[in-house]
Order: structure tokens, then sequence, then C-alpha cells
């Protein structure tokens, strides 16, 4: 019983760090860049940040539900270690946190590329 809980639990773990790798900018980013010079291409790269924000903040909106989901029903866990719901808590906590220093710096750079 121990064993099946453990493998579901290390699964569910897996699926959620294979979710938090993504690449949120498509294109060559320092060529892209590099090869601005009119206010059209600033203009695009500013769109290109703003959706990679969007993306980034559909995430945020994910793992918080999941975080106060596993707040919540942390009881459902059975025999666990506290240490290990806690673990999860931290880790979508820490998810959060990253991915909204992702949002205001995606936010950043577009207001940049629209002031130039």
């Amino acid at each position: 019983m121990k064993t099946k809980l453990l493998i579901k639990l290390f699964l569910t773990l897996g699926l959620l760090s294979a979710c938090a790798e993504m690449n949120p900018h498509s294109m060559d980013m320092s060529q892209a860049v590099q090869s601005a010079t009119s206010n059209a291409d600033h203009e695009a790269l500013a769109q290109h940040y703003e959706k990679a924000a969007e993306e980034m903040q559909l995430k945020v909106d994910e793992h918080k539900k999941l975080l106060s989901q596993y707040q919540a029903t942390g009881y459902r866990y059975g025999r666990l270690p506290d240490d290990f719901v806690e673990y999860f808590i931290d880790h979508c906590q820490r998810l959060i946190d990253v991915y909204e220093k992702a949002v205001e710096e995606n936010l950043s750079m577009a207001n940049l590329h629209r002031q130039m």
C-alpha cells in the first residue's frame, strides 16, 4: 500500500516538474533584439514579451490552484509524513514565485521596447 502511494506521488511530482520546464521564447531573442531597428521591430518584440508574460501568468494561476488544493486537502494524503506534504506546498510556492518574477520581467521588457 505504501509503495503504491509513493509511486503515485513520485509520478505526480514528475508530471508537475515536467510542466514547469518550458521555453518562453520560441525565437532567438538575442538576434531579434540586436536586429531591431524600426518601431515595428520593437513593437513585435513588445508583443512577444507580453505573450510570454500571459503564458507565465497562466502558470501562476495553475500553481496557485494546486497550492490551495494541497493546503486544503493535505489530510487526503493518508500516512504520508508531513515533510512530503510540506515539500509539495513549498514546491508550488517556489514555482509561483518564479513565474511571477518572469511575468514582471517580460512586462518590463515589453515596456522598454515600446519606449524605443
